[in-house]
């Protein structure tokens, strides 16, 4: 069964957007509304139904003000009862048209709860109920529940966003836990049912996207200059506030174009992409009821450093820090036999191996993959008949240099790169540095080398 707390959230959709018309568009507003069972519970001294009902009056009551508006309304979990309820229980119960208010909330009004909830189903058979994507197009779903029937309202998303609906939900909830919370994060942003500025809040939001109609689109830009880099995070700070306001990942629409993101035009932005490293805009100001494009240099490529799964499980236990050239601060510690993307340029790598491996002036190119391949590494296990003090010390063209301390363990191991080595070891309880003990050994890819130190 479902969950027992109330969950009212709004999903604001809007269809297309055309710079060489600047008068307002239409605006057409369908309610989705949820007559499902769990309808009946209570909340503080009423039921989520009354509560919802109310809600849903004070929307259309205030929307309807506007006589530029057209309402809809459609409803699910209303006709099969539960059990056994019927995830294709959604219908379009009046559509759009002028003069209906009276109609659509005689509707709401007669609604008693009955089945489960499709949510998914209903938000993806929503996009069907616009006739067309000439106008601004607004869903506003009211709903007691999460997801029923094995649905995803995430998936719904995408879908709509597929048919030209980029769809931004404002999430209305109450009594949510933090865990229930996270459960609709991927759908839009929570607010409170029981905030008494939370009506007012989401009422000016929908008046400012249907009147405003101000957009924006970041152009993350490739070498050649063309928007074509994606999937970035990026983060619209207010200048004058030196706070941050919306956080959205980049995408690249169904007609492979920028995403357009509707936000408000009164700050002065600056926008952030967080590529690595990260990469930034000049400061914006919008224009009211404009579409404004934010360019931003981001080209990219890809760095990969491998090394084959070996007979020993030790690539789990490495990574490599990566520096830009000739700078000392660390940009990202990427693990072995992972991709990742790097704005173009050069760079400077120390994979975290024993010893360290050092790889300066690497050149990542636009679009390009930079593969960087180390051999495996072999096995150094070392018994010793009680403590003592060492190192390990890697012969490179007859120079020493240290590669780590022993501990005082009696059995320790370590994966070494291939190469020629010197150890040292001296028991903790002998004081003289003449029982210092030394022994060479070569490490081989895959291979196991056995030391033995003795007094």
């Amino acid at each position: 069964m479902r969950s027992t707390t109330t969950i009212l959230f709004i999903v604001l959709c809007f269809f297309g957007f055309s710079q060489k018309k600047p008068i307002v568009k239409q605006t057409r507003i369908l309610f989705v509304f949820d007559a499902s069972k769990s309808m009946i519970a209570k909340h503080d001294n009423t039921t989520r139904m009354d509560g919802a009902k109310n809600l849903f009056f004070k929307f259309i009551d205030s929307l309807s003000k506007d006589k530029s508006l057209q309402f809809a309304l459609r409803m699910y979990g209303h006709t099969v009862k539960y059990p056994p309820g019927d995830c294709k229980d959604s219908k379009l119960i009046v559509p759009f048209g002028m003069n209906n208010t009276a109609l659509i909330k005689q509707k709401v009004l007669a609604a008693t709860p009955t089945g489960i909830t499709p949510i998914e189903h209903s938000l993806t058979e929503s996009a069907n109920d616009f006739k067309d994507n000439k106008t601004n197009n607004i869903v506003i779903l009211i709903t007691d529940g999460i997801e029923e029937c094995g649905g995803d309202p995430c998936n719904a998303r995408q879908k709509l966003m597929e048919k030209g609906i980029i769809f931004k939900p404002f999430i209305i909830g109450i009594g949510l836990t933090p865990e229930q919370i996270k459960t609709f994060e991927c759908v839009g942003t929570f607010y409170d049912y029981d905030n008494q500025t939370t009506f007012n809040n989401i009422t000016t939001i929908i008046q400012q996207q249907k009147l405003n109609k101000t957009s924006a689109q970041v152009n993350l830009l490739d070498i050649n200059s063309k928007p074509t880099e994606t999937n970035v995070d990026l983060t619209f700070y207010d200048v004058s506030k030196k706070e941050y306001k919306y956080n959205y990942i980049h995408t690249l629409n169904y007609k492979e174009n920028p995403d357009t993101l509707y936000i408000d035009d009164f700050p002065t932005y600056k926008v952030v992409a967080h590529t690595i490293p990260q990469t930034e805009s000049k400061e914006i100001k919008l224009s009211q009821g404009k579409h404004t494009v934010i360019p931003i240099d981001a080209p990219q490529g890809y760095l990969t450093i491998k090394r084959p799964e070996g007979v020993y499980n030790y690539n789990e236990r490495v990574k490599c820090v990566i520096r830009k050239s000739g700078n000392m601060n660390t940009l990202n510690v990427q693990l072995l036999n992972a991709t990742e993307k790097y704005i173009v340029g050069k760079y400077d790598m120390e994979i975290l191996t024993l010893p360290r491996i050092h790889i300066k002036q690497n050149d990542i190119e636009q679009s390009k993959t930079k593969t960087i391949e180390i051999p495996n590494a072999g096995v150094l296990l070392i018994k010793c008949l009680e403590a003592g003090d060492g190192c390990i010390l890697v012969n490179r063209n007859e120079k020493l240099e240290w590669v780590c301390n022993l501990s005082a363990q009696t059995l320790q191991t370590y994966y070494l790169q291939p190469g020629n080595y010197v150890t040292t070891w001296r028991a903790k309880t002998l004081k003289g540095s003449i029982y210092t003990v030394e022994k060479k050994f070569t490490i081989t890819s895959d291979s196991q080398s056995i030391i033995e130190f003795y007094r």
